[in-house]
């Protein structure tokens, strides 16, 4: 892959970001797609995965319901709140 100043300013755009110094910005992403580039080179065809989440799926906790008053300690901190609803400036018209 090419990384020219036409695709830094592309990617500065998309981003909505503003790069100072486009040139090193091309050198820094060309050093970095070179890197990945090259763990492309690596056979991993014998190599057994060691980590699934198929095999472990993730421990689940049952849903309860439990009364708290952390509403009210929230918005206890509010500049303006009102019948448990923070209350805030309108701003659309």
């Amino acid at each position: 892959m090419k990384i020219d100043a036409k695709l830094v300013e592309k990617l500065e755009n998309l981003s909505m970001l503003e790069i100072d110094n486009k040139e090193k910005m091309a050198e820094d992403l060309a050093e970095i797609v070179e890197f990945v580039e090259m763990l492309n080179v690596i056979d991993t065809s014998n190599v057994e995965a060691t980590f699934s989440t198929l095999n472990n799926p993730t421990p689940l906790r049952e849903d309860e319901v439990k009364k708290t008053e952390i509403i009210n300690d929230v918005l206890a901190h509010a500049p303006n709140a009102k019948d448990g609803y923070f209350i805030v400036p309108k701003i659309i018209e």
